[in-house]
């Protein structure tokens, strides 16, 4: 796609994913105009480890720039990112360490202990953020406990994004909605919280300084203007018109969230959810699972071993009536973080019969990605009838799938709508950008796509979601180690 004419104004949105980064360019009314997408791979050096390499993702964020500013001068480039990632540099800004990602559980230990006692419980209550290992905060407690070298050796620690602002720009800038994500920031004033550094032995000077999203500078090797941004999930939620009280937005990539805007801080009473800031007055209450799209690629690639295309498996599973016909999937692979918390958390798949096909597996793997994000619909939206009331609007690369889009629908018993712009992260950072230069525009956010619950599938759906909420807690001592 490539509709650019001479002399329109142009602004790309830059969205640092888990497993690629996508560049956008959009006209001002929102239309995308050119878009490009490069990925990289995902590492697990050790159990519990999953890891990036930071140059690896730089270089792919300056190769999608290169490409999707060729022959255009753009107003600016505003940013997105995957959040909770954190990497250790030393002086010169070499990393020492690789990039640890959300998915990274290597701190589970700590994170459990901590979690349990009321120091825990403070900090949540400061922050926002559960006491689990995907948190940066975690992440650095683990070094300091286990990696004494590397901590002491440790100029900054920051993320993917902060490191690729850093070489566009010479600064060492993050701004609030990716630090209201690391368990690090106070969610009340918006700074580090001395207290939490303290307990990591950190100083504020070993972080990155807190801006606000709109906060810009030249490249120092180019001509762009560059916007910070923000994290994807904001700005999913920005993007496709989600920041109205009678929204919520669900989102599903590689993982998966739903978020519901709020303006001014939420903190749930059992820490179940958690709490990001946008800008201004405009925050998020929302939990996040680690058990999004990533499950079906291991589906694919390593339950059933086929070179089938999704869409081919879609298509199969489109033909399996709701609810699999009894096949039930919890789809806690990665561990597991809203609602439950729990980083050893297992997958589970019941009720399997000699009648069960590869078609079945994959309806009740889409389902059970959905049950889990329903589970967290729940705490954010505890009033049924009020739900009814409630859009969802939908984003990430689930809302290319109509087959997926109406099982949500169905799942939710909630309207579901996708914006025409389904790339919402990049638009949301777009939006940041042009409110940071002042520049008007009509955010429309158009739907694309409209899916009415199916009433004939509430029941099935119901007795399939109660088995699936008490499955975790029946099987969890018996499959910890």
């Amino acid at each position: 796609m490539d509709q650019i004419k001479e002399m329109e104004s142009l602004y790309i949105g830059i969205d640092i994913g888990t497993t690629a980064t996508k560049a956008i360019c959009f006209d001002v009314h929102g239309n995308v105009v050119r878009q490009v997408s490069n990925s990289y791979p995902m590492y697990h050096p050790k159990p519990n480890w999953s890891v990036q390499n930071p140059q690896e993702i730089l270089e792919t964020v300056l190769k999608c720039i290169k490409e999707i500013t060729k022959g255009i001068q753009p107003e600016f480039i505003s940013f997105s990112s995957a959040m909770q990632s954190i990497i250790a540099i030393d002086e010169t800004g070499k990393p020492l360490t690789d990039a640890l990602l959300w998915a990274d559980n290597r701190a589970s230990g700590i994170a459990e202990e901590l979690k349990n006692s009321e120091k825990g419980k403070h900090f949540y209550q400061k922050t926002g953020i559960p006491i689990h290992p995907f948190s940066p905060m975690t992440k650095i407690a683990w070094f300091k406990e286990f990696d004494s070298e590397v901590f002491l050796k440790t100029y900054k620690f920051i993320s993917i994004k902060e490191y690729v602002w850093h070489y566009l720009t010479g600064e060492y800038y993050t701004d609030t909605s990716m630090a209201s994500g690391t368990g690090l920031l106070n969610i009340h004033t918006l700074q580090w919280d001395d207290e939490v550094l303290g307990f990591l032995n950190i100083k504020p000077q070993q972080l990155s300084k807190v801006c606000e999203v709109t906060h810009q500078c030249k490249g120092i090797s180019d001509d762009f203007l560059y916007v910070i941004g923000g994290g994807d999930g904001a700005l999913a939620n920005l993007g496709t018109g989600a920041m109205n009280k009678d929204c919520i937005a669900l989102t599903i990539g590689t993982s998966g969230a739903l978020r519901l805007p709020i303006d001014k801080p939420y903190l749930d009473e059992q820490m179940r959810t958690q709490c990001y800031h946008l800008m201004e007055n405009q925050y998020l209450t929302l939990g996040a699972v680690n058990n999004g799209a990533i499950i079906l690629q291991w589906l694919r690639e390593t339950l059933l071993k086929t070179d089938q295309s999704f869409e081919v498996l879609f298509e199969q599973a489109e033909k399996i009536p709701a609810g699999s016909d009894g096949l039930l999937f919890v789809p806690y692979l990665l561990g597991e973080r809203a609602p439950i918390w729990d980083a050893s958390a297992k997958g589970s798949l019941l009720g399997m019969q000699i009648t069960h096909t590869q078609a079945h597996l994959t309806r009740a793997t889409l389902e059970g990605i959905l049950f889990g994000l329903f589970q967290i619909t729940e705490i954010l939206l505890p009033d049924p009838e009020k739900r009814k009331q409630i859009k969802v609007m939908a984003s990430g690369g689930f809302g290319k799938s109509e087959l997926w889009l109406q099982m949500a629908a169905d799942i939710f018993q909630m309207q579901v709508e996708t914006s025409q712009t389904i790339e919402g992260s990049a638009w949301g950072a777009v939006l940041v950008g042009m409110k940071s230069l002042g520049i008007d525009t009509t955010n429309e956010n158009k739907t694309g796509m409209t899916f009415f619950p199916n009433a004939k599938h509430k029941k099935v759906y119901e007795d399939a979601f109660a088995k699936f909420k008490m499955v975790y807690p029946v099987l969890k001592d018996l499959l910890d180690p």
